[in-house]
């Protein structure tokens, strides 16, 4: 479905603003301190999962506030569409994983197809352990069995949702909250 089919201008007056920038923000600086201490001063691997991921990943960044070494990796299920399919590999990370603790930093952990196949090509690139750190996490129970986020920024309604790095059909990514459609526009 195309971003004509589904205007962000159409949904967003009606949208529920579920978590305002001031708390993403603080919820990134709680993230941000757990990490620093997780990592107890080891150079860590910093993968941001592209797309979506990036709007969360620099601040998150900033706030471990120890050195990391970056890189990203890009792999989608959904595209613009809603509905997953296969993972696709867009690009893989190129720093040596070998031996790492490697953090992905990614916008939502849905139903997780996407991170545990990330965290498993890094598993199998050697990374000693693998955190994955992701902005928001939505209650289901349809999620990929054994798969779970180290450090979650907020939790999110089973509900489309969007705004700072999560997308509504390829819009909105840079609204700074995030919103959960009505359910019945969705």
């Amino acid at each position: 479905m195309s971003t004509s089919e589904h205007p962000l201008a159409a949904v967003l007056p009606h949208a529920e603003c579920i978590h305002d920038r001031v708390a993403i923000e603080a919820a990134i600086a709680r993230m941000g301190a757990d990490i620093r201490e997780a990592l107890r001063g080891e150079r860590a691997v910093f993968l941001t999962v592209m797309n979506g991921g990036l709007f969360f990943a620099a601040p998150l960044a900033l706030a471990i506030g120890c050195d990391l070494e970056f890189d990203y990796v890009h792999a989608t299920r959904y595209g613009d569409a809603t509905v997953g399919r296969e993972v696709r590999w867009l690009h893989h990370p190129r720093a040596k994983l070998a031996g790492r603790t490697v953090i992905l930093a990614d916008d939502i952990l849905d139903e997780g197809y996407t991170l545990e196949a990330l965290r498993e090509h890094c598993l199998a690139k050697g990374a000693r352990r693998v955190l994955v750190a992701v902005l928001c996490e939505k209650r289901h129970d349809r999620r990929v069995p054994g798969l779970a986020a180290d450090f979650v920024g907020m939790e999110v309604p089973d509900r489309y949702v969007f705004g700072y790095g999560l997308d509504y059909y390829g819009q909105g990514r840079n609204l700074p909250a995030i919103y959960a459609v009505l359910e019945d526009e969705g």
